[in-house]
């Protein structure tokens, strides 16, 4: 199997063509690959395919380390676009692919940035999934240690908690990351994003994510982090958020459109794998 290592701001992926190989990976596979000692080694696993649909170019899978697939990762989108036109299976610089879960535009610009359209961001409870009878900005989590936490929520393609800090360096990611990622009101689980806001334009973000643990940069998550700053915390547009792996540009003008998402995509290297 031909694959390419890529990575968005140290978020890093094994991206698969689908269209000119067969492929047919189970769980056990992926999570061999995914393996930083034994496999190619990432956080997320990346196959375009062929579109099943007319209005789409391509479908776009995502499997996390843990081998399931999500629905939702904003740097995976910007590397398949760049992935896409390197390989030469589209020559467009627009392209809309379908997930699991959404429909998303990607935007290859002049710099070799990508912007990604995020969709709407869902806070209806049902939507997320949350286990909650209402509506909140925030809502009450209870972690192992009988440690009370307040946590925004949101879906931009995938479920978010977010929990505002005043120093993203000690804030306990691993710890609270996983009770929150693994936490019973989250019935499909969730990422857990620990964000301290710089200025009004400006935030630091740590996200541990759901089936992963914490990586260096998250591309949904950067723009969960954005929008629960623009309506609940007065921050401005654009935001930029600093992660560990660098910074990602979110802009969302008016909270009735779509979010959108730029940053970086690089390639690493190309290889050939066995499959066992």
């Amino acid at each position: 199997m031909k694959f390419t290592k890529m990575h968005g701001l140290g978020n890093d992926f094994m991206v698969i063509d689908g269209i000119n190989q067969h492929l047919n990976l189970n769980s056990q596979q992926i999570v061999h690959l995914a393996h930083r000692n034994t496999g190619v080694g990432f956080d997320q696993c990346l196959i375009i395919e062929r579109a099943t649909r007319n209005d789409v170019d391509f479908n776009y899978r995502i499997f996390n380390a843990d081998g399931s697939e999500v629905g939702q990762c904003g740097n995976g989108a910007r590397c398949l676009a760049l992935f896409a036109k390197h390989h030469g299976l589209t020559t467009k610089n627009k392209l809309k692919v379908a997930t699991k879960t959404t429909t998303m535009n990607l935007y290859i610009n002049e710099d070799n940035t990508v912007s990604v359209d995020m969709g709407q961001p869902h806070l209806d409870p049902q939507q997320i999934p949350l286990l909650a009878p209402q509506q909140a900005s925030t809502y009450p989590l209870e972690l192992n240690n009988n440690q009370q936490l307040e946590i925004h929520a949101v879906n931009v393609g995938n479920p978010h908690a977010i929990l505002i800090v005043d120093d993203i360096f000690n804030a306990p990611v691993a710890d609270w990351g996983r009770q929150i990622s693994l936490h019973k009101e989250f019935p499909e689980q969730t990422n857990a994003g620990f964000m301290q806001i710089l200025s009004p334009q400006h935030l630091r973000l740590r996200v541990y994510e759901r089936g992963c643990g914490e990586t260096l940069a998250c591309g949904s998550g950067a723009v969960a982090a954005a929008v629960i700053g623009r309506l609940y915390h007065h921050m401005n547009n654009p935001i930029t958020v600093s992660l560990p792996g660098g910074d990602l540009v979110i802009n969302w003008p008016n909270v009735n459109e779509p979010v959108l998402l730029t940053g970086p995509a690089i390639f690493v290297y190309e290889g050939n794998i066995e499959l066992f």
